[in-house]
């Protein structure tokens, strides 16, 4: 299956080039398909999400706050979490993306690793004990987990 050979199921796309308003034999003649009168059978009809005067609802609606377009998407890891590798072992950013894990806080069906994607970094974050002697690579360490990775002897490397 390529892109190339893609279509649509047959008879859900009805072809829109016929001629209306050419006479009741055509099928589509008198009204030509607008049915009688009203504002939709006029030219000029109102545009879509127009409420006929009333005041539409996307400006009846509060708006609140913004979406900041610079704001990134970190992803924090305590280093309690990184004791499931082995020790002297090298956690990378792909490491973290397939190891298995049951973080209970998730649920225990969580088939994924300990984090899902790495969007736009990932940090480690000093939260819990570390019990293994590991080479760390990730884009930002916290000052507290950064030491408790070097008092056993480990490396915090900034990819």
């Amino acid at each position: 299956m390529n892109l190339s050979e893609l279509k649509a199921a047959q008879g859900s796309v009805q072809s829109d080039n016929f001629r209306r308003g050419r006479g009741h034999g055509s099928g589509n003649g008198k009204t030509a398909g607008k049915g009688h009168k009203g504002q939709k059978a006029r030219s000029g009809a109102p545009r879509i999400g127009f409420e006929g005067g009333q005041m539409p609802i996307y400006r009846r609606i509060p708006k609140r706050g913004f979406t900041n377009r610079n704001s990134k998407d970190i992803v924090a890891i305590d280093v309690s979490a990184l004791n499931r590798f082995e020790d002297g072992s090298v956690v990378t950013i792909e490491s973290l993306l397939t190891i298995k894990s049951a973080v209970q806080e998730k649920g225990p069906d969580r088939k994924k690793g300990i984090i899902d994607n790495e969007l736009d970094g990932v940090k480690i974050l000093g939260n819990g004990e570390l019990t293994k002697k590991l080479t760390v690579q990730a884009n930002a360490f916290s000052a507290s987990a950064k030491e408790k990775i070097e008092a056993l002897g480990g490396k915090a490397e900034v990819i």
